[in-house]
């Protein structure tokens, strides 16, 4: 299979609301959308959305990268051009993801494609903080079929310790939680609140401290009544290999954008399994593409929920697939054959930058 064009959007996706992390404070996605097309007009996608701030890897940088291989593999056989973007992966490792994935899919990924009915569960984003509103939401969600409700720590640790109690004595065991820091949390206050935790209906505890401070996230680790999950600080098997050599670490993230391709992130859930981790997948800043690339890879392998839930939080309006993503009672629900396509009035409506490159004239 040859590749007889490479076009690259650089899209803008507004938020239901602010998304509020330790490296700033977002209203909207801005992914870079990959489209391939074969000699027979066949269509492969890829998305991957590089967050500032949040690694080396900036917007301005992926875009540089993703046209410099675009315009190098236009043209190439399939293989040829996967083997390319994945030699030069590591100088930006989300934009070479979106190339290879797109790829893949065009190849029609045995991991894509669904025969019957597949159903992937998926975590609540849980945000009110004081005590009436946090009855209202537990109720709110419970009530749209979510079981599993994942809450953010690490801005005050007081509030977040009394946060937490109110959250649980509202669920009274009807769902469970993970407590997520996102790295924001010294070395003192992640032990501290690690130690604090009721551990009744707590899955997890993610990323206390920053994902470069692994003696850090280790000493939480030691003192948690609950088990750690890495999440940015998983980025290679050796990153694997590192995690589970630290006692009272249960789980690590991995995402499809830290791996390069569908089938490296199947090998690193095998590969953490093997290492006797619990694996959860999922970029809660992933749009359509990448949510439903992460669940169909996750199918079979993991059972626990996912966390490819970052569809959810884009405008309905600003969403670029004809048909939506299926998400109903807190899961998406994918019917047998179901296959993503593209809205190009959306696409369009939607795009900051594109650029094409077509294989040269035999």
């Amino acid at each position: 299979m040859r590749l007889r064009e490479v076009t690259l959007h650089r899209v803008d996706l507004p938020l239901t609301a602010p998304c509020c992390l330790p490296c700033g404070t977002f209203e909207s996605l801005e992914p870079l959308l990959v489209e391939v097309r074969d000699e027979d007009g066949a269509v492969g996608w890829g998305e991957q959305h590089i967050l500032p701030g949040s690694s080396a890897e900036t917007r301005e940088g992926g875009w540089a990268f993703a046209r410099d291989l675009a315009e190098q593999v236009a043209g190439m056989e399939t293989g040829q051009a996967k083997k390319r973007i994945l030699a030069r992966a590591g100088e930006s490792r989300a934009a070479a993801t979106a190339l290879v994935t797109a790829i893949e899919m065009l190849e029609g990924a045995e991991r894509l494609v669904n025969r019957r009915e597949r159903r992937f569960r998926l975590p609540a984003a849980f945000d009110a903080t004081g005590r009436g509103a946090i009855a209202e939401e537990v109720e709110q969600r419970l009530a749209q079929g979510f079981r599993t409700f994942k809450i953010e720590v690490g801005r005050n640790l007081a509030e977040d310790i009394r946060r937490l109690i109110w959250i649980q004595e509202e669920l009274a065991g009807r769902a469970t939680l993970r407590i997520d820091a996102k790295g924001a949390y010294s070395r003192a206050a992640g032990c501290c609140f690690a130690a604090a935790i009721d551990p009744e209906g707590v899955e997890l505890f993610e990323q206390p401290c920053a994902a470069g401070d692994w003696q850090a996230n280790a000493a939480v680790a030691a003192v948690s009544r609950v088990p750690l999950m890495l999440d940015e600080s998983i980025r290679s098997l050796t990153d694997i290999d590192r995690a589970a050599a630290i006692e009272g670490i249960g789980f690590c993230k991995v995402k499809l954008k830290r791996f390069g391709s569908l089938a490296a992130l199947e090998q690193a859930i095998g590969y953490l399994q093997a290492k006797g981790l619990a694996a959860v997948a999922g970029d809660g800043l992933g749009a359509e593409i990448d949510c439903w690339m992460e669940a169909r890879v996750a199918d079979g392998l993991i059972g626990k929920a996912g966390e490819f839930n970052g569809f959810l939080k884009i405008r309905p309006e600003a969403r670029l697939l004809a048909e939506p993503l299926p998400f109903t009672a807190g899961e998406i629900v994918l019917p047998a054959g179901w296959w993503p396509e593209i809205d190009r009035q959306r696409l369009r409506l939607r795009c900051l930058q594109r650029h094409r490159f077509a294989a040269p004239r035999a």
